[in-house]
């Protein structure tokens, strides 16, 4: 429960923030345009507290926090005065209505650039990608990778960490096969191709690393305890951190996967752990929780391992001055921008599936646990939702800015308005075809959660 209400308080705010950013642009570039906005609200429904200014703007902060409005003067929906004509939207040149419809976007770019940036001041800590082991027979293995080696390039895109890793694999599914730069433990570097013929993963069940058959390095896990989960069945059996495992069942347990090994194929069974705390040995006896699965039913209990220190050099912070770190945001806001952008056009193609859309639940545990991680996480995240919802909105589907933006593109090139006839059935074929992609998101969350 503290999980859910902490997730949802961070989706709140993530949500608050971004709408909150897109709507002051249409906002500032419509006052810089000379159009009357009669109210700026953040949220829908039921106001909750609002304020109006001199300048005649009402400001609302509104129950349901899923979205927000700017409401502009606009003579096709509104008796406009005579003398207030000409702050009237509608009144304004097509370009300038252009620029107030693009500015909603446009500043979450500008704001995922910002955001990037104040990451890049506060520090964000990352490991190398260093591989571990290769799955036999794999795509990786195919290619040449070996354990210890290190990527340092896909592609013309260095890769300092496994998240630069995991973007520049994912931007060449549906090619035919992408060059991998690599360091071997003998600082040899070399390059590889990687067959992607026929590659696709599903995201819910593997990464893109795990589905060409590599795993990260990682340090391995002791046998001492370092977590015991709340009303588990680890702490029922009066398990606590810093207990050392060495026995199950009368067995000797020479690691910790062979400990989880066991304790998953034993789903409501009574076991015997042989437990060293403070240089005794004691005996507990805890029932294995049971936890369903696809695959069946399997055992829980609630504990996870200390883990031996990560080697030196592996361990670094992405942290940098005033103006590196502008270098380093701007390169990275435009390559979410630019991945963005090929992800929608591999979902037109097929290359990749509608399962991979996501909707409000999976933003709101995306959210809690960026936001659990620390600040520097959560302004990444916060930039990577910015940089979606612009090119979302960028669109062209008449219920999106992109849709408005289309209208009045050819208005300016014809010279004349698209009749309303053809605006309103573009905006009941855009309804429904957001309503379909909304539905198919939420839908591939519940299935995600069940």
């Amino acid at each position: 429960m503290l999980g859910f209400l902490w997730s949802a308080g961070a989706f709140i705010v993530a949500l608050g923030i971004l709408v909150a950013v897109h709507e002051w642009g249409h906002f500032y570039v419509a006052r810089r345009c000379g159009v009357h906005v009669e109210r700026f609200s953040i949220g829908f429904g039921k106001p909750l507290w609002r304020r109006k200014s001199t300048s005649g703007t009402e400001y609302v902060i509104a129950a349901i926090p899923l979205g927000g409005y700017v409401r502009m003067l606009d003579g096709r929906v509104d008796d406009v005065p005579e003398h207030m004509a000409h702050k009237a939207f509608n009144n304004k040149t097509v370009l300038q209505r252009m620029a107030i419809i693009a500015a909603g976007p446009g500043v979450n770019f500008i704001f995922a650039f910002f955001a990037l940036w104040i990451m890049y001041l506060v520090g964000l800590q990352t490991v190398k990608p260093v591989v571990n082991t290769i799955e036999p027979n794999s795509i990786a293995e195919l290619a040449g990778v070996t354990k210890g080696d290190e990527i340092i390039a896909v592609g013309e895109r260095s890769t300092p960490d496994w998240e630069a890793v995991n973007m520049e694999l994912v931007s060449h599914i549906g090619k035919e096969a992408a060059l991998v730069t690599l360091v071997n433990k003998d600082k040899v570097q070399k390059e590889l191709t990687f067959t992607l013929t026929g590659w696709n993963f599903d995201p819910d069940k593997e990464s893109p690393l795990s589905s060409l058959g590599i795993t990260p390095f990682r340090p391995a896990p002791t046998l001492e305890v370092g977590f015991v989960g709340d009303d588990s069945a680890a702490e029922r059996a009066g398990i606590k951190t810093g207990d050392v495992l060495v026995s199950i069942n009368g067995e000797q347990v020479s690691n910790w996967q062979f400990l989880v090994d066991k304790i998953v194929d034993s789903p409501g069974a009574i076991l015997s752990l042989g437990i060293e705390r403070d240089g005794q040995l004691i005996t507990v006896n805890p029932t294995v929780a049971k936890q369903d699965t696809p695959e069946g039913q399997r055992g829980y209990l609630g504990v996870s391992p200390v883990f031996e220190p990560w080697p030196k050099g592996y361990v670094f912070t992405h942290q940098y001055g005033i103006v590196e770190s502008v270098v380093r945001a701007f390169d990275k806001t435009w390559r979410l921008i630019t991945l963005s952008v090929e992800m929608i056009g591999k979902l037109l193609t097929g290359d990749v599936s509608v399962k991979n859309l996501s909707g409000p639940i999976s933003i709101a545990q995306g959210a809690g646990v960026s936001a659990g991680f620390g600040l520097a996480y959560f302004l990444s995240f916060l930039a990577l939702i910015s940089v979606n919802l612009g090119i979302i909105n960028l669109l062209p589907l008449p219920m999106l800015d992109g849709g408005h933006l289309l209208f009045y593109a050819i208005e300016w090139i014809r010279g004349k308005p698209v009749p309303d006839e053809v605006q309103e059935w573009g905006y009941r074929i855009g309804g429904m075809l957001l309503f379909t992609i909304m539905s198919i998101a939420i839908v591939n969350d519940i299935a995600r959660i069940t």
